[in-house]
């Protein structure tokens, strides 16, 4: 054997793969995330997918530390939806400044409410079974965020539901509050429209964030004040005027 052959084929330097980026137990490491939660991250398209260098073997972008940990805070923090998530990362990338948009999605979706419940758990604590939750979700009524995940305003409205349901409340005798909930939607996105056209993408997210609050409290006062003044007009509980 020649002394060539005994020559074993050099090693490749410990920082060969460095500059790919980080391993996956490095990512979970600087975001305080779990791999199944990057993972998700990865296929929903809101991290980039890794560069893979074996079938098991994959670096991932020191960016997507810093991703990642925006993702998080506007998931707890701010509760956004994935999808709207997306819609500011991609504006993030085009160099707009995402805390407008962030700003509007806490005042359109609220702070966070706690752990989001699954279908069973979201029915163990309503007091919904499984042919009531499925009617009410078909009607409108129950409208989670995301499929199967539920959060606390979901679970007070589902024991309300709940409520109704045992004194003879049927999915289709509200279904009126959809129907006529989607025709005010519709007439708000439109205005909103007319009033943003052209604006830029921030003076837009700064705008449409005024008109969200105002709108909160039209729709508030306009019904709250309306079934006022027909239990004021009414002369009893049973007055036929109380119906027009």
């Amino acid at each position: 054997m020649s002394k060539a052959s005994k020559q074993q084929e050099p090693k490749a330097p410990a920082g060969k793969f460095a500059a790919l980026g980080l391993r996956m137990n490095q990512l979970m490491a600087a975001t305080g995330l779990p791999k199944s939660t990057l993972l998700y991250y990865v296929e929903q398209g809101l991290l980039p997918p890794p560069v893979k260098t074996s079938p098991n073997m994959a670096y991932y972008d020191e960016a997507c530390v810093e991703r990642a940990q925006l993702i998080k805070r506007m998931q707890n923090q701010h509760r956004l939806p994935l999808g709207k998530i997306r819609v500011v990362l991609e504006a993030q990338a085009q160099g707009q400044d995402p805390e407008a948009l962030i700003a509007l999605g806490q005042e359109v979706f609220g702070r966070e409410q706690g752990p989001l419940l699954g279908k069973q758990e979201f029915m163990r604590q309503s007091g919904l079974n499984r042919k009531a939750l499925e009617e009410f979700q078909a009607a409108g009524l129950l409208l989670p965020l995301e499929p199967g995940r539920f959060d606390q305003q979901d679970l007070a409205m589902g024991r309300l539901l709940a409520r109704g349901q045992e004194r003879g409340v049927a999915p289709g005798d509200l279904a009126f509050y959809h129907r006529l909930g989607k025709k005010i939607v519709d007439e708000e996105m439109a205005l909103r429209s007319r009033i943003t056209k052209g604006l830029p993408p921030t003076a837009d997210a700064e705008l449409t964030l005024s008109l969200t609050q105002g709108a909160r409290a039209m729709r508030g006062y306009v019904i709250d004040r309306l079934f006022q003044h027909r239990v004021a007009g009414a002369r009893h509980l049973k007055d036929e005027e109380m119906l027009s």
